[in-house]
């Protein structure tokens, strides 16, 4: 058996909760709702009158989806696609729109596991290939000079 390789599992939970945060912000904008509007009411202007934070879930969500299964000819093998460090910085803005709004708790939940994951595959020094591709291994008895 082989090892795990962490970030192809970080990907595949943040696709999970990006598609599911992009569905949250669809179905907030017919029925607005804070998740914390049971302790305070102030920050309901951010869902009603304007969908403010569910346009931002959509907008955070589609990143999630584009990022993570990106389109052949514009993101692969760039700099920004192959950092860890990148996506421990951004998703946690993700994390946030989305616990904020009710109907994205969930997809929080996902990323938080996904960035979780992110973070141990940073942690042990992986680097995050070409989608969908497994990293190179050293040929046992290359030159390590």
């Amino acid at each position: 058996m082989g090892r795990l390789i962490k970030n192809h599992l970080a990907r595949l939970i943040i696709l999970t909760a990006a598609t599911y945060q992009i569905a949250a912000g669809i179905h907030g904008i017919f029925w607005p709702k804070i998740f914390w509007d049971m302790w305070t009411k102030t920050l309901d202007v951010a869902v009603k009158p304007a969908p403010i934070l569910q346009i931002f879930n959509i907008l955070f969500g589609i990143m999630g989806v584009c990022w993570e299964y990106p389109l052949p000819l514009i993101i692969p093998n760039t700099a920004f696609h192959r950092s860890i460090a990148a996506r421990l910085a951004l998703y946690p803005l993700s994390i946030l729109a989305a616990a904020l709004l009710y109907q994205g708790t969930n997809a929080a939940i996902y990323y938080l596991v996904g960035l979780a994951m992110y973070f141990w595959a940073y942690s042990e020094g992986e680097t995050v290939c070409m989608p969908w591709k497994l990293p190179e291994r050293a040929r046992p008895g290359a030159n390590k000079a």
